[in-house]
């Protein structure tokens, strides 16, 4: 928990940007995010992710496929920036100010493909090594000042022409995390997978797409459960769990596309959980990062009678591991 004396502090001391250091108490709930995540050992191709795309092919006259890859990713978290103020001042006799102080943690995600495979089955799947996300952006936590209790925001930009800022809120527990479930399914459409419409939901939900996985007993991708691929148990002993829940659809936040992107397949909204879980396997510390996230594209006139677009879930899984802390000889400022 942040005090007043220690926005004090930053107050007094000013802005400055850093290496970030894992356990720092100013990055509040994002203490524990600085460093490299990767799905590697045990973790490897955890990844999976589900699109509906706008898609014209002869005899298939619903105009969309449904893409389903697994993959592997990176998530590099670096740089801190301190003591970001916001200023503002609060009118009255006397006139106040009321300067909200930020601190930020930078990250930039890289998404590489394992395996695909798409309904109605295309040459546009492509193959593994396909690098298929790049998405920079900041987690940012507000120290004072917050506006019914959101403590935390994320600011990612996407090179497809999308940028999004969602808020939320923290809490830290000392239980496994409790995971959702959710639906894959499109919103705006009679709910039937027998229905020709739905057919490229169908044919995942009766052959769940598993990847290069061929363990006895894996279930595989669904679209109608998406987050049933997070519910394995976790190795060693859970000590602690962070949840860090952020969401467009709240207050000021949203998401900007590009006029193509507003007309073909609009990104209209996001939602995200992570979970940063402590645990001890075999006597040692490991930190095990999981979470899950949904963007809504809307395309296509609505098919059950309501007025706007269906909304098609974008739906993104992942569970990683901590394999490095920050390159602390990797960032310097700038010289007068």
């Amino acid at each position: 928990m942040v005090t007043q004396d220690r926005v004090e502090n930053l107050k007094k001391q000013g802005r400055y940007i850093e290496v970030a250091t894992p356990g720092d108490e100013d990055l509040g709930p994002l203490k524990l995010l600085p460093g490299t995540w990767e799905n590697t050992g045990d973790f490897d191709g955890r990844g999976w992710n589900m699109i509906a795309l706008p898609f014209a092919q002869e005899g298939h006259p619903i105009n969309y496929r449904v893409l389903v890859n697994q993959y592997n990713e990176k998530l590099k978290f670096s740089l801190v920036d301190k003591g970001v103020p916001n200023r503002g001042i609060e009118v009255g006799d006397p006139t106040d100010n009321t300067d909200q102080f930020v601190v930020t943690l930078d990250y930039e995600q890289g998404i590489v493909q394992k395996k695909a495979a798409d309904f109605p089955a295309t040459d546009l799947a492509g193959a593994p090594n396909l690098a298929i996300h790049h998405e920079p952006g900041l987690w940012l936590h507000m120290l004072n000042r917050r506006t019914d209790n959101l403590d935390i925001a994320r600011l990612g930009t996407i090179p497809h022409g999308d940028s999004a800022l969602a808020l939320g809120e923290s809490k830290t527990t000392d239980s496994a995390p409790v995971v959702p479930d959710i639906s894959g399914l499109p919103i705006g459409v009679p709910d039937d997978l027998d229905s020709f419409y739905l057919s490229p939901y169908k044919h995942f939900n009766d052959n769940p797409f598993k990847g290069d996985v061929t363990a006895p007993g894996f279930p595989g991708f669904n679209p109608v459960s998406p987050n049933d691929l997070l519910k394995f148990p976790l190795p060693g002993t859970i000590k602690r769990t962070t949840v860090l829940h952020v969401t467009t659809g709240i207050q000021d936040a949203r998401i900007a596309n590009i006029p193509f992107i507003v007309k073909q397949a609009n990104a209209t909204d996001m939602e995200s959980t992570f979970w940063i879980v402590e645990t001890e396997v075999d006597g040692q510390e490991k930190l095990i990062l999981m979470y899950t996230q949904t963007v809504m594209l809307d395309f296509f006139k609505r098919r059950d009678g309501q007025d706007g677009l269906i909304r098609w879930p974008h739906v993104s899984i992942n569970v990683m591991e901590k394999v490095a802390e920050p390159d602390q000889g990797s960032y310097q400022m700038p010289s007068v």
